[in-house]
């Protein structure tokens, strides 16, 4: 099976939903013998920040010297980025070749009267064959949605990461944030390790409580110990105390949460260090720290004007977005390209669109997109000078045409849009 027909067969799949569940994809694995049974796995969950800890995470690992898989969800330019080894993304033949191997399992489920696995559960499968294939030593592999009933918790973790908590795909997990943490905390195994971003006090409490239940170890991120000693446009330097020793750690991500969020990927690689004598010196974790990039997470791809993007899809994420605007483009004029998903919580334009001086809409490469017509409705409220372009590269090139040297532009509202705003703008130059 060829790349493009790997891609074909992969997105085809959609059509068979998500469901959450660990069934489908056990029995899936099974017929694969299991690849991920012998993978030393940190495991995160959580509604914001998923992705950049397991980043920092595995560039640590991957500067310490270590053969580092990682999985992620959604990509933001090209299929690929979901399955990486120390950087590289998986090569395209050997996407083609493990779709191939995993179809004829498949093909054997549905033979046997089972349900089809879903796309997420497919690819999750895939990324565990080449991990297998390829003897990492450790992988970070990142929740899709959930936990408890995620298809990734099928493994058996080294240590169990939750991020900040906060209400996000409410239809599936819960509309409290008691049911959203229990949702997450699924992924928390027996007599084990969790590490935990400090949490409000409802979600905290369940988190306990499960940990408790299994006999875990619970260690909590100690944000309250953070020192910022300078923020600028090209990172962030600050200390921390952990363990009754300071780290002074530089990043290059931007944003408050950013530093919490390094702060608990610190606190996941003290874990590994003292539970499981992994070999970690002080210069692969500050080199891990500071090459560590994520894209599309307020990320600055152009100068003159300043153009920013971010994946901010929901309240908490917008949020952060708000505070790291304010913290570096302040009295700045601000033009916001801005799609959503049609399910997402409106509250978050109240956030977001006060900021901005003229707002550009557009409207997300994904089916539950919310159509452009119906998304300016929704903003003429605020009473902002408005543009509204179906098509992204339209978006932006109407955002960079009404702009002026010194203005931010900022795009955000879906993983789904700023991968391709990225793509846009790199071939712009």
């Amino acid at each position: 099976m060829n790349y493009q027909y790997a891609l074909e067969y992969i997105h085809g799949t959609y059509k068979f939903g998500s469901k959450l569940g660990l069934e489908n994809i056990t029995d899936l694995l099974k017929l694969m013998e299991n690849p991920q049974k012998n993978l030393k796995v940190i495991h995160v969950a959580g509604t914001n920040g998923k992705g950049s800890t397991c980043n920092f995470i595995h560039s640590i690992l991957k500067e310490a010297g270590y053969k580092v898989g990682l999985y992620t969800s959604p990509y933001l330019e090209e299929f690929t980025e979901r399955i990486q080894i120390n950087g590289i993304n998986i090569p395209k033949k050997e996407l083609g070749d493990i779709t191939s191997f995993v179809k004829e399992k498949v093909d054997i489920m549905v033979r046997e009267g089972k349900n089809h696995p879903t796309e997420f559960e497919i690819v999750t499968a895939i990324a565990f064959e080449y991990f297998k294939r390829e003897s990492v030593d450790f992988l970070v592999l990142e929740v899709g949605m959930g936990g408890r009933f995620d298809a990734t918790n099928v493994v058996n973790s080294l240590v169990s990461v939750i991020t900040s908590i906060d209400y996000d795909h409410m239809d599936y997990l819960g509309d409290t944030l008691d049911k959203i943490a229990y949702e997450k905390a699924g992924i928390i195994k027996e007599n084990s390790i969790a590490v935990i971003y400090p949490q409000a006090v409802e979600a905290m409490k369940v988190i306990e409580e499960v940990c408790k239940k299994r006999n875990t170890k619970l260690i909590k991120a100690p944000i309250e110990n953070i020192k910022i000693i300078n923020q600028t446009e090209e990172g962030q330097s600050f200390e921390v105390v952990i363990n009754d020793e300071i780290q002074n750690i530089f990043i290059s991500m931007l944003g408050d949460h950013q530093i919490k969020n390094s702060t608990l990927a610190l606190s996941v690689i003290k874990v590994l260090e003292d539970e499981y004598h992994i070999s970690i010196s002080k210069k692969a974790l500050n080199e891990g720290f500071r090459k560590a990039i994520w894209p599309g997470r307020f990320e600055v791809i152009r100068k003159n004007p300043t153009f920013v993007i971010d994946g901010a899809h929901n309240v908490a994420g917008m949020n952060a977005l708000k505070e790291g605007i304010e913290k570096f483009f302040k009295d700045k004029n601000i033009i916001l390209g801005i799609g959503i998903l049609a399910d997402k919580d409106e509250k978050m334009l109240d956030i977001i669109i006060p900021l901005a001086n003229k707002v550009v809409i557009t409207k997300p490469n994904n089916p539950r997109a919310l159509e452009v017509e119906k998304l300016g409705k929704k903003i003429e409220k605020y009473k902002k000078e408005i543009w509204i372009k179906e098509n992204i590269k339209d978006a932006v090139d109407t955002s960079l045409s009404i702009a002026n040297e010194r203005d931010v532009i900022v795009f955000a509202g879906s993983l789904y849009m700023i991968g391709e705003v990225r793509s846009i703008l790199k071939i712009k130059g």
